[in-house]
């Protein structure tokens, strides 16, 4: 629990008391690759923090395809929120490339930081906003700039992907196809 607890140490103000009595409400588990921890139409009731592993967000579409729309990494916190805000059925699949560590934060630790921390609204505020940033970021990009663009600035928001997520993967969250993916990883390895 100590990775959890340093970036929470980091999010907000806290004692080590409220840490500990917060983290006492969650749990350490283990995902084997490929393991789904949040599917669609499932009202989501825990908060993920991924201690080793990574973790893709997946949407189906209407015709069965899945679109990769977000990887999550080591010491990154990782839900389907805006389900999980809303007491909703989720849309998104959360969904293993590897083995994966996780504590979970069920909604209970959640709540009992709303109403017991002094900040606790606040770490839940900044996650959430964390989030919707990344969000934000990623439909500028995906509209904004080139396929070579986002290639180029994938590295930046998740550091070796490429070595972690198969490739059709991060062509799904490129928004090109698998060949296009292999022709711009050509034209970068002429340049080196």
């Amino acid at each position: 629990m100590e990775q959890i607890m340093n970036v929470i140490k980091q999010m907000i103000r806290i004692s080590q008391a409220e840490i500990d009595h917060l983290l006492d409400l969650c749990y350490t588990t283990n995902f084997e690759r490929n393991a789904i921890l949040s599917q669609p139409d499932v009202i989501p009731h825990e908060i993920f923090f991924i201690n080793q592993g990574i973790v893709r967000v997946v949407v189906t579409d209407s015709e069965g395809t899945d679109h990769t729309i977000h990887f999550a990494l080591e010491n990154q916190f990782i839900a389907d929120y805006s389900s999980f805000i809303q007491i909703k059925p989720a849309l998104y699949t959360l969904q293993t490339l590897a083995p994966t560590q996780v504590v979970v934060m069920p909604r209970k630790a959640i709540e009992w930081g709303y109403l017991h921390l002094q900040e606790g609204q606040k770490l839940g505020r900044l996650i959430a906003e964390f989030y919707f940033i990344y969000q934000d970021n990623r439909i500028k990009n995906l509209y904004a700039r080139t396929p070579k663009q986002r290639y180029d600035s994938i590295t930046d928001v998740f550091p070796n992907i490429h070595n972690r997520a198969p490739q059709h993967m991060i062509a799904s969250y490129l928004g090109i196809t698998p060949v296009h993916l292999s022709r711009l990883k050509k034209t970068d390895f002429r340049k080196d």
